[in-house]
């Protein structure tokens, strides 16, 4: 297989070129400054070694192996643990240990060097040697320059004058967006099936290990007990208010830990990245049914202590508990689709998060029943807090246009407690099929390069006839195609000729390599006839 160095002067682009790589290529990728999430324990990382780590002999003789956490810091909380070199070596053994058991994959490595001493350089040329024999790596580098071009197969410079171009191999100028697709060889890691191990990892890392979750359900309760004395004897005629206030506090208690949530999806989504766990749905869902359950936890505090604050019937039984939960639900989900099923920045996450909360103020009516222009009042029946009050004593004769039987009243709660989950999905089906739409040009794009000679003699010169005819083994022809006779000169071309000889392997039967597509990768791919 490669191994191919992409350098340049600092502002150039090279990590914005990996960048681009990946975004065209589900490539196994480990960024400069990779992210995973600080509280997780290195001993409970499933099958994973860490005593191959070249440092981890150091917490053996302190016999704290089993304690010793990644460390760093997430959502502005620091946690103690490895030090950032020590990190880096960790997601780069992690991804030899993992990628051993196969073969034929695009690894993408940004400045594997940076952050590390000297005394781990040998370490990280010996595991780059040893991955390179059955994988195509393509790095960043800034550091030990001339360490990597003794053993890099290709070299590519990008420049900051003209970030249209590349250099290959300090000889051919090429576009750049075609040296990306060219690039894009390899096939995609392949995870094990979800196992118990899986599970046993998420429950380690964010039940056991996530001291955030305690310090949350720390505060619910000191907030609850602090409402339920100073609410203590309200009258029944006070229960709107008491109602405002129990959701008030609800939604206060447990924003932290909602606004916690799109941190936790980018670290949790960079570890999948880094191979650190198998699969980021699964670990999204579990995320999700963690948090509902704190909110169910939550709802079910704030039912229970509205019953102490206030004796009587109206406020009793399981429908109304239904509708506490729905109606603080109307207002948590969007946290919960924004945060952990969207790539928004956090800003962008909590101004979305928190508009229904605003909207609910605005237009719902129930801070000033009655009140409000003849159209706009109308959006009142688009929140649950409408519904919430029509079902409260004394309040809802007050609601204009309540709904005439109670079982009515708590299905359209339910309903509008689940508007913004339901608007959400349908809005995430549509970027879906946009994506969808993209690739589709994306792969018309790759297939009008069919017809292209630079990019075969681009391929050819990157990756060699042997490993173009290995990779093609592993694909699905789709279209064969002669090279021209310019591609067949360049093979000869004595200029060149140290390039490709090197990896030159049998030809056709006509003596011309053909063309296919890479299965995993949509590559084009010289295909031989033996």
């Amino acid at each position: 297989m490669t191994l191919t160095t992409v350098v340049g002067t600092s502002g150039s682009g090279k990590t914005t070129f990996l960048n681009d790589v990946h975004k065209q290529h589900k490539c196994t990728y480990l960024r400069q400054y990779h992210n995973i999430r600080p509280y997780t324990m290195v001993s409970k990382i499933p099958n994973f070694d860490p005593t191959q780590l070249p440092f981890w002999d150091i917490y053996e003789r302190e016999n704290t192996c089993s304690s010793i956490r990644v460390g760093g810091t997430m959502a502005g909380t620091f946690t103690a643990g490895l030090s950032g070199g020590q990190r880096k070596l960790l997601l780069f053994e992690l991804m030899y240990q993992r990628t051993l058991q196969q073969s034929q994959l695009l690894l993408v490595l940004d400045e594997p060097f940076a952050g590390v001493t000297d005394d781990f350089v040998p370490y990280i040329v010996e595991r780059l040697s040893q991955m390179r024999k059955t994988h195509n790596i393509l790095l960043v580098t800034n550091d030990h320059i001339a360490t990597l071009t003794e053993i890099a197969d290709n070299t590519i410079r990008v420049s900051a004058i003209d970030r249209t171009k590349v250099t290959i191999n300090n000889k051919d100028v090429v576009d750049r967006e075609t040296a990306i697709l060219a690039l894009s060889v390899g096939d995609e890691f392949e995870f094990a099936a979800l196992s118990q191990q899986d599970l046993q990892f998420f429950w380690d890392v964010e039940i056991v290990g996530n001291g955030g979750i305690l310090l949350t359900l720390a505060f619910v309760v000191i907030s609850f007990v602090l409402f339920l004395i100073t609410f203590w004897d309200s009258a029944e005629t006070s229960a709107a208010l008491v109602l405002i206030a129990g959701s008030n506090i609800s939604f206060f208690v447990i924003s932290p830990y909602l606004l916690s949530l799109c941190d936790w999806r980018n670290y949790m989504s960079e570890e999948a990245e880094a191979l650190v766990h198998s699969s980021k749905g699964m670990n999204k869902c579990l995320k999700t049914i963690l948090t509902l359950g704190l909110m169910f936890v939550i709802s079910l505090l704030q039912y229970g202590v509205t019953q102490f604050i206030i004796q009587g019937d109206g406020l009793s039984g399981w429908d109304f508990w239904l509708a506490i939960f729905f109606d603080n639900a109307s207002l948590q989900f969007p946290f919960i689709c924004f945060g952990i099923y969207t790539q928004l920045p956090h800003q962008l996450v909590e101004m979305l998060s928190g508009a229904p909360f605003l909207f609910m103020i605005f237009f719902s009516t129930t801070y000033s029943p009655g009140s409000g222009m003849a159209v706009i009042k109308e959006l009142r029946y688009l929140f649950a807090r409408f519904y919430l009050f029509c079902m409260t004593p004394y309040v809802g004769m007050a609601m204009e246009g309540c709904p005439a039987s109670d079982s009515s009243t708590l299905a359209l709660l339910i309903i509008t407690g689940c508007l913004s989950a339901f608007v959400f999905i349908l809005f995430m089906a549509s970027v879906h099929f946009s994506k969808k739409a993209q690739r589709k040009l994306f792969t018309k794009k790759i297939e009008a390069l069919q017809d292209n000679a630079d990019f075969k003699r681009l391929q050819l010169e990157l990756y060699g006839v042997n490993q173009l005819r290995k990779l093609q083994h592993r694909s699905e022809s789709f279209h064969t195609l002669d090279l021209t006779s310019s591609t067949m000169s360049f093979m000869n071309d004595s200029e060149h000729g140290s390039v490709v000889t090197s990896r030159s392997g049998s030809t056709g039967s006509d003596g011309s390599p053909t063309l296919s597509r890479s299965k995993s990768t949509g590559s084009l791919l010289p295909v031989y006839e033996i």
